[in-house]
């Protein structure tokens, strides 16, 4: 990885070079590097930089100011006047000797776990083009996943950083809110108080990602020693796992087995429930301010049916249940439940909710220190397929409900016996889930690792070091 933060001392303009070199070899299967600045990073490049960063070339996801670049969030009309400012984890980077080489792309308005929109196009999977890097920070995963970049800086709300890092093969941190914030991203849902975005990091490996996060935010987070109990689960909510991804929760158990780690199977039951109730939370005014974002701009098809859903009254919502169960549509049916509109009173709800589920997922790690399980249900999703399978990404949800720190990283990859093997089913998101599995064979399973309340980012990066590995054992070597 040329110009990454771990170890690496190549000159600014030695780094600069060969991510060029790679971004013109790579670029036509990704489109990921949609808004390039190779002007203004060559003349930065010849600066005398200096920082934990220095001459790290890095790639900022599209909903991040950057001066001279547009913030269109996939949205034809948006973004027509370039920024003026850079974001504040933009200039942080800065600050700490990076070179930002440019914006990756973002799905439209940031709704789906899937790379496209009609402003930029669609990005490619690095390793399949029938497939997506995941989203909605998945420009940036397969930029750093090809070696285009050495970091990527994104953004998670529900799962967006760990998603397309597992998908991907590559490691992610999400800090928890107090950390980075935001990072001065374009606010997409200003009337959503109960939850929101968190900036973080994605990177090829585990070390890379503590580098960056002290650069930026100076102070404890480089090592930590690795906890003395770690619960995990292998459930994926609503959709049951695959194969491999459930074979790369036991490997990843093994290996903190062998660490001498105490490791606690615990009940995922709750993890589920949290994710309902975070999509709850996300759709509690009905795609409001997703539709506000479009204006007269008619949304993608994927985009369009979310918004749609979100949009139902809650009123129509247990008879239109109905009728899906009676279709076998069981899954939409229990989303049509969970989700809609909701009034002061029905929010206030489900923050209290909130509220008791924290106190209960505490009782349930007891004194293991963070959590094992799964990032997603599926491989990484073929193209169309997200808006049908967002509740792959329920696995991410509690981390995000709860305001705790989680991150991702590889730990193995579907073997050819792993393509097969669900239930047939009349669920059309199951149908789906199973398509998935279908000639995935070679592609990427990580793990998620989730901080227990009392923890935080140390916490996550001294576990994921211990599930990563020496650079012999790791999943992409």
């Amino acid at each position: 990885m040329s110009g990454g933060p771990a170890g690496h001392t190549w000159p600014a303009r030695d780094a600069l070079a060969a991510h060029v070199a790679r971004h013109a070899a790579t670029h036509p299967l990704l489109n990921a590097l949609v808004q390039p600045r190779p002007d203004e990073a060559a003349r930065e490049a010849a600066l005398e930089l200096s920082g934990l960063l220095a001459g790290v070339t890095v790639s900022v996801k599209e909903c991040f100011p950057v001066r001279g670049l547009r913030t269109t969030l996939g949205i034809p009309g948006r973004g027509v006047v370039a920024d003026l400012t850079d974001a504040d984890i933009v200039s942080r980077l800065r600050a700490a000797g990076a070179i930002v080489v440019g914006k990756a792309n973002v799905p439209q308005a940031m709704y789906l776990h899937e790379t496209d929109n009609p402003v930029w196009g669609r990005t490619n999977h690095p390793l399949s083009p029938a497939r997506s890097p995941g989203g909605s920070s998945g420009g940036d995963a397969a930029l750093v996943a090809a070696g285009v970049v050495g970091l990527a800086v994104g953004t998670d709300l529900a799962g967006s950083l760990r998603q397309p890092a597992h998908a991907c093969g590559i490691a992610t941190l999400m800090p928890r809110s107090t950390v980075l914030g935001e990072g001065g991203a374009v606010d997409t849902l200003p009337h959503l108080t109960a939850v929101r975005p968190r900036a973080g990091f994605i990177t090829r490996c585990v070390e890379d990602l503590a580098v960056a996060l002290a650069a930026v935010v100076p102070g404890g987070f480089l090592s930590a020693p690795p906890p003395r109990r770690v619960g995990w689960w292998d459930t994926s909510g609503p959709i049951p796992p695959s194969a491999a991804i459930r074979r790369g929760v036991a490997e990843a158990v093994a290996r903190l087995q062998a660490a001498g780690i105490e490791m606690v199977p615990l009940d995922g039951a709750l993890a589920e429930e949290a994710a309902w109730l975070h999509l709850a939370i996300l759709a509690a005014d009905g795609g409001a301010d997703i539709r506000t974002l479009f204006g007269g701009v008619r949304p993608m098809p994927g985009v369009r049916r979310l918004i749609a859903l979100a949009a139902l009254p809650r009123r129509l919502r247990p008879a239109l249940a109905a009728i899906a169960r009676l279709a076998g549509r069981r899954l939409e049916a229990r989303g049509l439940l969970a989700t809609g509109p909701r009034d002061a009173a029905g929010r206030g709800n489900l923050v209290a909710r909130r509220a008791d589920l924290a106190k209960r997922f505490a009782a349930l790690l007891g004194d293991c220190e963070a959590v094992v399980c799964p990032v997603s249900a599926l491989p990484a999703l073929r193209h169309g397929t997200a808006a049908r399978l967002l509740l792959a990404a329920a696995p991410c949800l509690a981390a995000n409900l709860l305001d705790l720190a989680a991150g991702a990283v590889p730990v193995t990859s579907v073997r050819p016996d792993e393509e097969r093997g669900r239930p047939w089913s009349f669920d059309p998101v199951l149908r789906a889930a199973a398509a998935t599995d279908r000639g995935s064979a070679g592609l990427p399973v990580g793990v998620q690792v989730i901080a227990g309340p009392a923890g935080g980012e140390a916490t996550v990066l001294a576990v994921m070091r211990l599930l990563e590995g020496p650079p012999s054992q790791r999943a992409d070597s």
